[in-house]
């Protein structure tokens, strides 16, 4: 719902429209969605241009992604150019992130800590993963860890 307020004495339109919420997606969050269409995992990718959230990325986030959806393409039914694609799409609509300081070692696995660095420089509000365990701490930077489901059902798409 987009709603403008006019501030008559200083002549500014206050736009008071709701910001998607920024997540950053787990990997495993990724190769599930592209191992099975059914799920909250290829909800949440079908729905990474929809206005819904904003994903952010950074660079060694997508070299990841890369390698771990290139790794199970036997699994998934998809080739490496499938796979190549599908990342490139990914780049295209999510904002792109450097990371400049490093939190590590802050989780117990380096590329977790990969995941919330991106987090907490691109000021996401959650980390969506099936592996909340592995993201404990996250709270302290004031991000949430989710499950896939759980974010459809915060951006309204499951009641």
């Amino acid at each position: 719902m987009r709603l403008e307020l006019l501030d008559a004495k200083h002549g500014i339109i206050y736009d008071t429209s709701e910001m998607p919420i920024r997540i950053v997606l787990d990997t495993n969050v990724l190769v599930a969605a592209l191992r099975s269409r059914e799920g909250a995992s290829f909800k949440v990718l079908s729905l990474v241009d929809s206005g819904k959230f904003t994903l952010c990325l950074s660079v060694p986030l997508v070299l990841e992604y890369e390698a771990a959806s290139k790794k199970h393409t036997k699994a998934t039914g998809l080739s490496a150019a499938d796979v190549d694609v599908i990342v490139d799409y990914l780049c295209l609509v999510g904002e792109h992130y450097k990371v400049y300081y490093l939190w590590r070692p802050f989780l117990r696995d380096q590329k977790d800590d990969m995941v919330l660095e991106l987090a907490v420089s691109s000021n996401a509000e959650s980390i969506v993963t099936f592996n909340k365990s592995d993201f404990k701490g996250a709270n302290q930077f004031g991000i949430k860890v989710i499950t896939p489901k759980a974010l459809l059902q915060q951006i309204g798409v499951l009641a």
